[in-house]
């Protein structure tokens, strides 16, 4: 266990969590809109006077590297590598698609053999998902897609599935499974990167400050024709 400074900056929502051992220690939020290059720096500061005040200063800093907002992840990543060049110590990339799914697997009642699909908006009928084990296997690698009625049907079938962020939000309509819960209006947040940040500490998987890039959204839309997908297990 760490003391680790956390960033989440993927969509319209900017926090910052200081996790000791663990356990959630200090946080900030901004849901006001894209306001992260005013607001991040300022809740950095605000984490690290607590950390003096306890006398534990971060020994890591991890980051929400993406999918995500091109000037969201910019921001908040090179904040996290300014911290950890400053500071000596390492940095963590943490996949966004990960983050949603362990907000929706500490505050919802899963099963053993349930899967979740975290979705991030990317404009249209356009997300960016995965689909993910209660151990966080991938189940359906990370990809763009054009979300359709008949998307994830394979899965459902056999899996109850837990369908959540920004992405989900917009496609609840059209996917219609008895296996389909949606969790509405649940938004990113860097608590739930304690979890992530921790075992990535424990296991010293660290990123490369001079080369770690985060997955940017927009270049999937320049780059990905768009079509139907049906995912199957």
């Amino acid at each position: 266990m760490a003391a680790i400074l956390n960033i989440e900056t993927a969509t319209d929502v900017c926090s910052v969590c200081l996790s000791v051992e663990g356990e959630m220690r200090w946080s900030d939020t901004d849901t006001k809109g894209r306001n992260h290059a005013t607001v991040l720096g300022g809740m950095v500061a605000e984490a690290l006077d607590y950390a003096r005040q306890i006398e534990t200063m971060p020994e890591a800093i991890a980051v929400s590297i993406g999918p995500g907002s091109y000037t969201g992840l910019r921001i908040g990543l090179s904040e996290a590598k300014g911290l950890a060049f400053g500071l000596g110590v390492p940095l963590i990339a943490v996949p966004t698609l990960k983050i949603l799914s362990v907000a929706v697997m500490f505050s919802r009642n899963v099963g053993p053999d349930d899967y979740f699909a975290p979705m991030i908006d990317a404009r249209r009928m356009d997300v960016f998902a995965g689909v993910y084990d209660l151990s966080l296997n991938e189940v359906v690698a990370p990809q763009p897609m054009t979300v359709t009625a008949e998307s994830f049907a394979d899965v459902l079938d056999s899996h109850r599935m837990f369908f959540v962020g920004n992405g989900a939000d917009k496609v609840r309509e059209l996917i219609n499974h008895p296996n389909a819960e949606f969790v509405c209006g649940m938004r990113l947040n860097a608590v739930d990167m304690i979890a992530l940040s921790e075992k990535a500490f424990r296991e010293g998987d660290f990123a490369d400050v001079a080369y770690v890039t985060p997955a940017y959204l927009k270049q999937f839309q320049a780059t990905t024709p768009r079509k139907n997908v049906l995912i199957n297990k």
